[in-house]
């Protein structure tokens, strides 16, 4: 396919007409409905959870199966018929999947919406028929001997997709008639884009290429960033784990009230709010230091000792906090390393174990967070350094700069504005430092000077045992969102009084 950022031979109202849009909205439907849990056409057994997809079926054989493992070492079902299932579900995502190309292509010129056009029919009609071969599989289900012990049920689902992949094949069938039908040759009374070409080569515009290119993390974002906003709503209700929230109370905004008229829970989120300001505020004031190290490890001449440094420094960024904290407890814990020689040398006659102390929790927290990201961070300031342009470093050369002067006079301000924009970030973010560090380095004497935000939100949520409250510990999210939100454009607005620059 040639991607040409130039005109194709056919107008936009023609690759805008009623048939295309419709083609494309029955596409990107059907796409929709395999991450949809209601719709799943082979949820023929209670076992099967209501919040599984088909999506999910497809990527983790497991949902399937697993459910069954009871079933499957009894005899009540047959393997085969978990395994038809399977296959079921896998032939009608991959369809899915083609027809949502097949959407993508009729962005294209008419050649490319043709062979779009034609991929959708294919796969909608296989689809189709597959969707009308799910009925006997469920009467297979229905059919068992212990039956009533797996729970069969008439998924929905089958009539959903049985109906989106017909539309699908008389849409797709509607636009290809309309693009030409089989021939690649151009239309009667068109020009084609090649001068001496019979067939037209398959392109599409520059902005949609792109657009598609950056479509799968659009999808990304939307999935794990705005689709979770739905748990928003347990904030009104007192959920209780384990039952349907539609089982559940309705209450308003019962669980907002709770946060400040309680004097317990106020006094928590002083404590915390105070702990994730501060270590925030720690690694705000020193966010410098990535940056330095960059700007002194790309001044060293010698390549290897350059990469070596590199390679040193960025690898803790890939060893979990779990493992971290291994390591500190071998070198820290009553008999580990450190207290082990300093009793070797007469330092100390008894070991004592560091991790326990709640004193000075913050700095310590903030050394192991520069030591595991310290290399990682200054990634970007190495890319950024060989953007800058070399005929500045030489010209300043001429003139007699010396490296310190190069690094002053040119680095750093090639740097500011990659610096200004993680800056922003940064702060916007400042109640969001993550909890895996605190929650392992956590214990009962440091636990009043360690628990963050985030740490806090998961403890009541979802580690307290029986005193879980996911009601309010989503009400405390919700305000951590809004207010990250406000300190975005605060800091934004900031930065375009100081320095005329926004990101936002």
């Amino acid at each position: 396919m040639v991607i040409n950022p130039a005109k194709t031979n056919s107008s936009p109202r023609e690759r805008g007409g009623a048939v295309t849009i419709v083609f494309r909205a029955v596409n990107a439907a059907a796409a929709a409905l395999l991450f949809i849990p209601a719709a799943n056409p082979i949820r023929f057994s209670g076992l099967i959870g209501e919040n599984v997809s088909l999506f999910t079926c497809v990527v983790s054989r497991g949902a399937v199966t697993t459910p069954f493992t009871r079933a499957l070492a009894r005899g009540w079902i047959n393997p085969g018929l978990l395994n038809t299932a399977y296959a079921c579900a896998l032939i009608i995502a991959l369809s899915v999947a083609v027809m949502a190309a097949g959407g993508c292509a009729s962005l294209g010129n008419r050649p490319l919406r043709r062979l779009g056009s034609l991929a959708s029919l294919v796969s909608s009609a296989v689809g189709l028929c597959v969707s009308l071969g799910l009925r006997m599989l469920e009467a297979r289900f229905a059919a068992l001997e212990e039956a009533s012990r797996i729970d069969p049920l008439t998924p929905i689902g089958m009539r959903v997709f049985a109906f989106a992949f017909a539309a699908a094949a008389v849409v797709s069938a509607a636009a290809l008639s309309r693009q030409g039908g089989f021939s690649r040759k151009a239309a009667p009374g068109r020009t084609s884009s090649a001068p001496d070409a019979i067939a037209e080569p398959y392109a599409m515009p520059a902005k949609y290429s792109l657009f598609l290119m950056a479509l799968p993390f659009i999808a990304l974002i939307v999935v794990f960033s705005y689709m979770p906003l739905l748990g928003w709503r347990y904030a009104f209700y007192d959920y209780k784990p384990g039952f349907a929230l539609t089982a559940d109370r309705f209450v308003g905004f019962k669980w907002f009230a709770y946060l400040f008229q309680n004097a317990a829970t106020r006094a928590d989120i002083v404590r915390v709010m105070r702990n994730t300001l501060a270590m925030s505020g720690i690694g705000i004031a020193t966010s410098w230091l990535p940056m330095a190290f960059a700007v002194f490890l790309t001044e060293m001449n010698a390549a290897i000792p350059r990469k070596l440094t590199q390679g040193i420094t960025t690898i803790p960024n890939f060893i979990s906090w779990v493992l971290v904290y291994a390591v500190a407890f071998a070198m820290l814990s009553t008999e580990g390393f450190v207290n082990s020689m300093l009793i070797s040398l007469g330092v100390i006659t008894q070991g004592g174990n560091f991790l326990m102390s709640g004193s000075n929790i913050w700095l310590k927290m903030w050394l192991w967070g520069v030591w595991k990201g310290l290399g990682w961070s200054a990634i970007i300031y190495v890319a950024s350094i060989s953007g800058i342009d070399q005929q500045l470093y030489e010209a300043a050369s001429i003139d007699g700069a010396t490296r310190f002067g190069k690094m002053r006079h040119i680095t750093a301000p090639g740097l500011t504005p990659t610096y200004f924009v993680l800056l922003l970030l940064s702060i916007a973010n400042m109640l969001s430092n993550g909890m895996d560090q605190y929650l392992v380095f956590r214990n009962q004497m440091n636990k009043q000077t360690i628990e963050v935000l985030d740490l806090y939100v998961y403890t009541l949520g979802l580690a307290s045992g029986g005193n879980s409250n996911i009601s309010l510990a989503t009400v405390v999210g919700m305000f951590k969102s809004a207010i990250s939100i406000t300190l975005l454009f605060i800091a934004n607005r900031a930065s375009y009084w100081i320095r005329g620059e926004s990101i936002v």
